[in-house]
């Protein structure tokens, strides 16, 4: 019975090997539970168990894992180390952390975990492939640059330091796993079954274990996909010694037979199922033959006589999107479901993944996803990290209202109190703090004193609540920004905790809850890798850290796990990662993501070896992976249904078609009609299926009724505009609905959440400078006139502006124009002087309150100036006459007499006065009285005309096509354009 065996492609691998233990291993039940089954994925053996019980009533057999040979040790054998990944990932963290503080260059310190995990990996190859640290002294590198150098200087100082620490990698635990095992193995050769399933070999301790089975007196080993199609001399030169085909789907099956000295036909098939589509197995076998001897299709590919039959269940599939393939595969989905079919996505592109299982709800359909979620996605992974990211730093006003509206924030409730009333309770509060303190004063950085003297206010929050969110704020900004990796994890544990539980205390058994953090499935997951955190905590050394290093570690620890949801997913629909093709087969199999960024995915670079270096120590080439996932590719496109789908474009740039798909496309081309009239085929079937996804994405016609119109609505009677800006003049001009929308129904925007530097604060600030300049220096200008206009643009800015960048780059900006505003400003004092500076002024027009805050108004005697500062583009002389039309109406309202503190006179002149990059003035072409008089004029037209009932257009004339009015989503921008004829309504009075 014992051998090794195969399965060819286009067989579900599980389901054969169920069959075949029962049919071999003998028809008693103790007969199988006396085999050990060692199986390469967790998936697969949950497979094979699955497989085993369809069959009926059975024991199992003890499964394990190629790669996790410890458990399997007999009684007595000496125990193998147990070694923790994390705490050897940082234990070589703190090792490229002293790397990094020698050579910032190389990286900045914050990278040294993410650098440990590449340090890792290397290791653990060296290991795996039996590379001794002698390869790396005798490396020579005197050709290569000063990096490389560096590098293999830190690499060998690593080696010494890993031979002298011992076994520091899970690779060398289950390599001395290994070699306990063979040795026992060696002096009592067990009698019992033992079968090795589904490995490739891609691994050197997988090729020991698999010779070590195939000479116990049962040993039993069984390949994947095997290919027969493959000709003997095309076979052989996959493992030519002058350039090994690395990258071929079949190298490792070549490689183990070469090593194992037997050939294909001393392979027998393990089961008797029959691969489900030969023909296409021979085609796909021939389009990837090795490259250099692809001037085979020349030759076999005339003799393919079945090439309908082989492309006759493959849909080819070309979106112009990845949105558009994430539609049409969730169609194709769907319709596999109505025709009583199990159907499955197999991507290596978690991306598109998750826009399939996107698109499928709109049917209420959840796929069963193999891959689960990252643990750094799920609620309680998104909390740690968020406040992980906002430790040691200033606490900025957006990260923390999400923070504290946050699902699993304050979701404790005292004993007496009703389920979620504190939760309730606590977002009220929260929706205060933020439209009443943080958004309307604004306040970029909230801090204790703010909060305090918010909250101790009337009905705002009650002292424990108040007490929380300062210790919160604490437990955030407090705390020292550098400190031992395990100081960081406890703050940050007892911080996060403490955001769960809220202002309540605890119970009356004196237990400190944490309310909905750790409950669920995500959360306990989450606990685990806090606990396995806080336990490796001290691998990393004494040494300190900063907060950001801390949190890129947290979150490589958390973007490790995955978590399966309890919810019952659709047991027809399935989304697998590449490897699931060796495990599990389906009715319909949709390859998705077919592009070369994602099948078979770029290379990750080394950035410790570099490929010369890798490939004169004997270590695994690129290639390989490259390799692994065209042997994946190769089985899953053997099903009875398949189809090869992706998006030649994404939103940045073309795509490139997958290899694999290249060469079969290019194959088909190039073989005769047979092959063209099959792809053309393949490709109509595909636009089908693009045809439908449109359909179902398209805007149903029928309801376009439902679109808003651009909306125009007419004041009913006795309801008319009474007040009004002069600024608000232009906005009456430009998008009257903005003016009905904030005068009629009193709707005011609410100020952002997210605060920066914006155009507004430096505006505010060069305005407040100029103000108390003016009042401090009404007359001629002082000697040291820069010097004050700086210090008193320098407070302005300190008090808003809380950005220290900004405030240098605006300082010099304002250092770059303050010279030339000067000596314009001397020249402006010899006519007058600022006397009148954020002077209110209002005057009455055809019913209206028109009214108006001046910068500056300068006393000349008999008549009066009139400036306006300005930060960003100054208005043209066409935006000043028909839009812009502040400082004429300001010099309209002078002349009428709407400022009190100034006698009607006239205006000699009103100004624009840019202290942007550079200094500049704009004035109204042609000023003058009678300017002034048609200005006056035109205002009393436009008020008559909306008080006789003018319809107040939506965007009537927007200056730029990228203009965005602070009511666009409420008159429904979008379902109308700028291009749409309005529908004037009038409105009635409400009754």
């Amino acid at each position: 019975m014992g051998g090794l065996y195969a399965e060819p492609m286009g067989v579900d691998f599980s389901a054969a090997l169920a069959s075949g233990l029962r049919r071999r291993l003998g028809a008693r039940p103790e007969d199988m539970a006396r085999a050990t089954l060692l199986v390469n994925t967790n998936r697969m053996a949950r497979r094979t168990e699955a497989a085993l019980a369809a069959g009926g009533a059975t024991l199992l057999p003890r499964i394990g894992l190629v790669s996790q040979l410890g458990a399997l040790l007999p009684p007595g054998a000496a125990p193998v180390p147990d070694i923790s990944a994390l705490g050897t990932r940082l234990r070589l963290a703190s090792l490229v952390a002293k790397l990094l503080r020698v050579r910032p260059d190389l990286s900045p310190p914050s990278a040294a975990f993410d650098l440990a995990d590449t340090l890792g990996r290397l290791l653990a190859e060296m290991q795996e492939e039996e590379v001794e640290a002698e390869a790396l002294e005798t490396l020579d590198v005197a050709d290569l640059s000063e990096h490389w150098q560096r590098n293999l200087d830190f690499l060998r100082i690593v080696t010494r330091w890993r031979e002298a620490e011992g076994t520091v990698t899970e690779t060398a635990a289950q390599a001395a796993a290994l070699e306990r095992l063979l040795a026992r193995w060696h002096d009592a050769p067990p009698e019992t079954p033992w079968i090795v399933a589904g490995s490739t070999a891609s691994r050197r301790p997988t090729r020991r274990l698999i010779e070590a089975v195939l000479d116990l007196p049962e040993g039993i080993v069984i390949l994947p996909g095997l290919d027969r199609d493959m000709p003997e001399d095309a076979w052989k030169s996959l493992t030519r010694e002058d350039a090994p085909q690395h990258d071929h789907p079949q190298y490792r099956h070549a490689l183990l037979l070469a090593e194992l000295g037997r050939t294909r036909d001393d392979v027998p098939q393990w089961s008797a199922d029959a691969p489900a589509a030969p023909a296409r197995n021979r085609l796909i076998s021939l389009a990837l033959r090795p490259a250099p001897v692809t001037d085979a299709w020349r030759a076999e590919g005339p003799e393919l006589t079945d090439i309908a039959a082989a492309c006759a269940g493959v849909t080819l599939l070309e979106a112009p999107s990845p949105a558009t393939e994430a539609a049409a595969i969730a169609t194709g989905l769907r319709a596999a479901l109505a025709e009583g079919k199990r159907a499955a996505l197999i991507t290596p592109d978690r991306t598109l993944a998750r826009q399939v299982a996107a698109q499928l709800t709109r049917w209420g359909i959840i796929p069963d996803d193999s891959a689960g979620r990252p643990l750094h996605q799920t609620a309680p992974g998104r909390l740690l990290l968020l406040a992980a990211e906002m430790r040691g730093r200033p606490c900025e006003a957006e990260p923390l209202i999400a923070l504290l509206k946050h699902p699993r924030v304050h979701t404790a409730d005292a004993p007496d109190d009703a389920p979620g009333s504190a939760r309730r309770a606590h977002l009220s509060r929260v929706r205060a703090l933020e439209t009443e303190l943080i958004r309307k004063k604004p306040l970029a950085f909230p801090d204790r004193a703010s909060i305090e003297d918010w909250v101790t206010g009337p009905d705002h929050a009650p002292p424990e609540w108040r007490d929380w969110l300062c210790e919160v704020l604490d437990g955030l900004c407090g705390d020292p920004p550098e400190a031992p990796l395990a100081a960081h994890v406890a703050r940050h544990r007892a911080l996060v905790e403490r955001l769960a539980r809220g202002s309540v205390r605890g119970h009356a058994d004196g237990r400190e809850a944490t309310g909905t953090l750790w409950t669920d499935a995500a959360g306990r997951i989450a606990r685990d890798a806090m606990t396995r955190l806080e336990q490796n905590a001290a691998q990393r050394g004494t040494e300190a850290i900063s907060a950001l290093e801390y949190a890129r570690i947290l979150g490589g620890v958390l973007s490790g796990e995955e978590v399966r949801e309890t919810f019952s997913p659709h047991p027809d629909v399935m989304i697998w990662g590449a490897l699931e093709a060796r495990v599990r087969t389906a009715d319909l199999v949709i390859l998705g993501g077919l592009n070369d960024a994602s099948w078979p995915g770029h290379d990750a670079p080394d950035p410790w070896l570099s490929r010369a270096m890798r490939k004169a120590c004997g270590l695994r080439p690129p290639e390989r992976e490259a390799g692994l996932s065209a042997h994946d590719f190769q089985q899953a496109a053997a099903g009875p249904e398949i189809w090869l789908s992706r998006a030649v474009r994404t939103a940045e740039a073309d795509t490139v078609a997958t290899r694999w798909l290249n060469r079969l496309t290019g194959l088909l081309a190039g073989i005769g009609e047979d092959g063209t009239a099959a792809l053309a085929a393949m490709r109509a079937r595909g636009r089908v299926w693009l045809d439908c996804a449109d359909a179902w994405r398209a805007p149903d016609h029928r309801h376009h009724a439902d679109r808003a119109p651009r909306p125009a609505p007419i004041l009913p009677e006795g309801i008319t505009l009474d007040n009004l800006s002069v600024t608000g003049v232009e906005t009456l001009i430009r998008d009257p609905y903005a003016i009905y929308a904030k005068k009629i129904l009193s709707l005011a925007p609410l100020p952002p959440l997210r605060q920066g530097p914006d155009a507004r604060v430096r505006g505010s600030a060069i305005h407040r400078a100029m103000e108390q300049f003016s009042r401090e220096a009404p007359g001629t200008l002082p000697a040291d006139a820069l010097e004050r206009l700086r210090l008193h643009l320098e407070e302005a800015l300190r008090e808003l502006a809380p950005w220290p960048g900004a405030r240098r780059i605006w300082l010099g900006k304002f250092d770059r124009a303050a010279p030339d505003f000067l000596v314009a400003e001397a020249g402006r004092r010899r006519l007058g002087r600022p006397r009148h500076v954020e002077d209110k002024g209002r005057i009455e027009v055809g019913g209206l309150i028109l009214h108006a805050r001046a910068d500056r108004i300068d006393d000349r005697g008999d008549a009066v100036a009139i400036y306006d500062y300005k930060t960003g583009a100054l208005p043209g002389e066409k935006q000043i006459n028909h839009f812009s039309k502040q400082l004429l109406l300001e010099a309209v309202m002078v002349q009428e007499g709407g400022f009190a503190a100034i006698a009607p006179r006239p205006v000699a002149e009103v100004a624009y006065l840019s202290l942007g990059t550079k200094y500049e003035e704009r004035r109204p072409k042609d000023f003058g009285p009678d300017l002034i008089a048609q200005t006056h004029a035109d205002l009393r037209s436009l008020i008559r005309r909306y008080a006789e009932g003018a319809p107040f257009y939506a965007r009537l004339s927007p200056d730029l096509l990228t203009y965005a009015g602070d009511y666009d989503h409420l008159s429904r921008f979008g379902e109308w354009g700028d291009t749409d004829a309005a529908s004037p309504l009038r409105l009635e009075r409400a009754r």
